[in-house]
C-alpha cells in the first residue's frame, strides 16, 4: 500500500491572519479561569485536608464531580443548562471562563492537597516547638514549601485549560478551534 500525502503549507501559512484574533480569546478564557480556579483550588484542597469531617464532604464532592464529568460536558451543562435554571441567557466568554474555573479549581485542589500533604509532618512539629501558632506554621512554614512543589503540577494544568478551550466552540465562544474550522475547506466526497 503507497501512502502518498503531500502537506500544504501555503495553505497553512496563508491561515495565520485568520487564526490571530483568536489568540486573546483563547488567553483571556484560559487564564481568567485559572485565576479563579486557583481561589477555589485554593479553598477546597485546604477543606480537603481539613480534620473536621464536615468540612471535608463538600469538597470531595466538588472534586469528584468536577474531575469525574468530561469538560465538554461541564461547558454544555453551563451554556445550555444553567441559563434554563437562571432564566436568562449567558454570555459565551463568562460561559468559557466559568467552565475553566470551575473544571480547574477540581484538579488544582488535588495539587493544593497533594502539595500540603507532601510537606514533612516534621516540619510542622518543629514549627510548632518553636512556639509558633498553628496558623503561622502553615502559614511560614508549610504553606511556601508546598507552593514550590505544586509549580509544576500548575504549569501542566495552566496548559490543560489553555487545550480545553478548543471545547467552547460548542458554545460558540471564539476560540482558535473555532477560528480553524471557519477557514478550513469543507471535507472532500469519497
Amino acid at each position: 500500500m503507497d501512502v502518498n500525502f503531500q502537506f500544504d503549507w501555503s495553505a497553512a501559512f496563508s491561515s495565520i491572519p485568520y487564526l490571530l484574533p483568536g489568540i486573546p480569546w483563547t488567553l483571556l478564557i484560559s487564564f481568567g479561569g485559572l485565576a479563579i480556579g486557583f481561589f477555589i483550588g485554593i479553598f477546597f484542597g485546604l477543606l480537603r485536608i481539613s480534620p473536621v469531617r464536615w468540612l471535608r464532604w463538600p469538597a470531595i464532592v466538588y472534586i469528584e464531580v468536577f474531575r469525574g464529568t468530561p469538560i465538554l460536558v461541564q461547558v454544555l451543562f453551563i451554556f445550555y443548562g444553567l441559563p434554563q435554571l437562571l432564566g436568562g441567557p449567558i454570555n459565551a466568554l463568562v460561559a468559557g471562563i466559568a467552565a475553566i474555573a470551575v473544571n480547574s479549581g477540581a484538579y488544582i485542589s488535588e495539587i493544593v492537597r497533594g502539595g500540603v500533604q507532601s510537606i514533612e509532618r516534621g516540619q510542622r512539629e518543629a514549627s510548632l516547638s518553636l512556639g509558633l501558632s498553628r496558623v503561622q506554621a502553615f502559614r511560614y512554614v508549610i504553606w511556601p514549601q508546598a507552593l514550590r512543589r505544586m509549580i509544576p503540577p500548575l504549569g501542566n494544568q495552566g496548559i490543560i485549560s489553555i487545550k480545553d478551550t478548543s471545547l467552547f466552540s460548542s458554545s460558540g465562544s471564539v476560540s482558535w478551534y473555532v477560528k480553524g474550522r471557519s477557514i478550513s475547506p469543507p471535507p472532500s466526497p469519497r
